[in-house]
């Protein structure tokens, strides 16, 4: 929410057979039918924002790119009646949580927004505002479903002055260390009416709502403000709606984030029992890393941030379990000051223009394996207020109009192609850490990814250890496998591994980045060849517990490009926790394939040990045609 950020810059399982058990009935109809459902969406690692745009664009740009791209959700602006004002933020004030007609749409349209969402394998997440209610009253602006307020009596369609704090301000001095966290929690943000959310009945107000959003088929929730709300009093609500909602219509966890922004003064794990949180720290290390604020720059991170198995750095960052990150919002993109943008044309830095920093920033959020990560899209805007375009993203013949209006920053090639390099390197650490000038790094991700970022006014160029077995990959940053070649550069890596790359110098046309990984490798992963091979996979004794299942994981897309919740999901073939599991899946024909069997319950994942392979992996080249079976014996713990 606005104005915030000044401060500190100064499931259900997948199904009851694990064991060979279950007791039948409707609750295994149910599972079934949930699991069915979930297991068809994209991987969760990345997600895009769109800013303010409408139900039916977000519908078409589901169908069109989000999903065949491989999002796993979109985040859509808030749902609620809100007042009109004509600027940005006017939907962050709320007037009738009983309505879902809003700036961006009406109900029957937010309901086929997510039907065509999930169509297109992308879960839907949801703004919630419900710290705060509208300021001015209906005689001054009107609301987006016609309903009256007063701000001044504290009226609005289902509160009255009763279910409000006192008529405090919140001060700057009540930020920061000492500070006064009850004055944060209980006293007007902005000036806004502030809900008083430890109420029995504003905690029913806000459960019935979200109750309603789920009931639509909402997947999940930003919870903006949170750091406004007392902590206790928000999981009273999630509490009382997970009883109502145990998982989504989808069969998943209901997804929860929270903004919590740090002031020296909130203690932020308060909110761990609610969700994960923004982690607003990696914004603004990015920010001061690539601009080279304050002393920083990209061989800094790992310094600020930590390392896998390592993290929180002298930031102090949260583990990355309870943390979304993102290179900005559309609250940071504002200032010009508090995070990196590329839609800011008000006369503040803008890291797109005359420098491809904003770029560089998304790959490297891409590529670094901390928290969920969160691309943002919005509108161009050349006053800080400025509302959302009121023109449709696309032309006549519904193509899209980049940053004509709309930014599209998430259809940008390489941050759009980043997008499966993070899925396949899902799990993987970080190796083979190399700097050269303090603004030129470079990193491997398991033996799966690689990638260079060069944001110096000097080219580099090096001999680089990507940690990739031998052969010529497609540099994704500028295009991907077509046909049988690449659609622009691409790197070879010998066979210890070694590729000798130049990145141009940042401050021309070209991003100055390389990444490479096992999915887009010639000759491999479905690149080359045409036809498909049948594969029958089967494997026993893997021991698995209650809620637990098998799945084949690898360097395909149907084996989910290393990520466990995305790969092919195998049939139990009996009963116990021995028994035999096996599928037959569609590979593509004469391919080399990486891959692994994988114990996984919803949330965790148990991975086979390595093979005696020079990838640790097990590996198979498909048939020419027909079918095949791969009877890999027993489950390597």
């Amino acid at each position: 929410m606005r104005f915030r950020l000044t401060v500190f810059s100064s499931i259900l399982s997948l199904a009851l057979a694990a064991c060979g058990g279950g007791d039948g009935g409707v609750t295994s109809i149910a599972t079934s039918q949930a699991a069915s459902t979930s297991s068809s969406f994209n991987a969760t690692g990345t997600s895009v924002q769109l800013f303010h745009w409408r139900w039916a664009d977000i519908g078409k740009e589901c169908t069109d790119f989000i999903g065949p791209k491989g999002y796993g959700a979109v985040q859509i602006s808030p749902p609620q009646a809100t007042k009109i004002a004509g600027a940005w933020w006017d939907i962050y004030q709320p007037v009738n949580f009983g309505s879902l007609t809003s700036r961006m749409g009406n109900e029957a349209q937010l309901s086929a927004m997510i039907a065509s969402c999930h169509a297109a394998h992308v879960r839907v997440y949801a703004d919630l505002v419900v710290n705060q209610m509208g300021l001015d009253s209906s005689n001054t602006y009107s609301s987006t479903d016609g309903s009256t307020w007063n701000k001044d009596t504290l009226t609005y369609p289902q509160f009255s002055s009763n279910d409000f704090h006192s008529a405090c301000d919140i001060q700057s001095s009540d930020y920061g260390s000492p500070g006064n966290r009850n004055n944060v929690m209980l006293c007007r943000l902005n000036g806004m009416p502030d809900l008083a959310t430890e109420s029995s009945y504003v905690q029913g107000v806000i459960s019935t709502y979200m109750k309603k959003l789920l009931s639509l088929g909402i997947d999940g929730f930003r919870i903006d403000a949170a750091k406004h709300q007392q902590p206790g009093s928000l999981n009273t609500i999630l509490n009382t709606v997970k009883a109502a909602y145990p998982t989504t219509l989808a069969g998943e966890s209901i997804w929860v984030t929270q903004e919590v922004i740090p002031d020296g003064n909130v203690v932020r794990s308060d909110y761990f029992q609610n969700g994960t949180l923004n982690e607003f720290q990696y914004t603004y290390a990015l920010r001061d890393a690539f601009r080279n604020n304050n002393g920083l720059n990209l061989a800094s991170i790992p310094t600020v941030m930590g390392t896998p198995g390592n993290w929180g750095g002298t930031w102090n960052f949260v583990q990355p379990q309870y943390a979304t990150v993102f290179v900005n919002n559309w609250d940071t993109e504002r200032s010009g000051t508090d995070s990196l943008n590329a839609s800011n044309y008000t006369g503040a830095t803008n890291d797109a223009s005359g420098t491809k920093r904003y770029d560089l920033a998304n790959v490297f959020m891409l590529a670094w394996p901390y928290g969920e990560a969160m691309v943002h899209s919005g509108y161009r805007f050349s006053t800080s207020d400025q509302d959302a375009p009121t023109t449709s993203p696309y032309d006549s013949s519904g193509n899209a109009l980049i940053n004509v209006n709309w930014d599209f920053i998430h259809r940008w090639g390489d941050i759009a192609n980043m997008v499966a390099f993070r899925t396949a390197t899902s799990g993987q650490g970080v190796s083979n850490w190399t700097t050269g000038t303090g603004n030129q790094i470079a990193f491997s991700r398991g033996a799966v990814g690689f990638v260079a970022i060069n944001n110096d006014t000097s080219a580099w160029t090096k001999t680089f250890q990507t940690g990739l077995p031998a052969g010529t990959y497609c540099n994704v940053v500028h295009g991907v496998v077509s046909g049988s070649s690449c659609a622009s550069d691409s790197v070879t890596v010998d066979s210890s591994g070694n590729a000798t790359i130049t990145l141009p110098a940042n401050g021309g046309s070209t991003v100055p980045a390389v990444a490479i990984y096992t999915g887009q490798k010639l000759g491999s992963s479905g690149s080359t060849g045409s036809g498909t091979c049948t594969v029958t996979f089967s494997i026993a004794n893997a021991n698995t517990t209650f809620g637990q299942n098998l799945y084949v994981v690898g360097n395909q897309t149907v084996l989910g490009n290393w990520t466990p919740a995305s790969g092919y999901a195998l049939t139990i073939q009996g009963s116990g926790a021995n028994a035999t599991w096996s599928g037959s899946v569609s590979l593509p024909a004469s391919t080399a394939v990486q891959y692994k069997y994988v114990k996984w319950d919803g949330t965790t994942a148990t991975w086979e040990s390595s093979q005696s392979t020079s990838s640790g992996n097990r590996e198979y080249t498909t048939c020419s045609s027909g079918s095949a079976t791969r009877a890999d014996g027993s489950f390597k713990s």
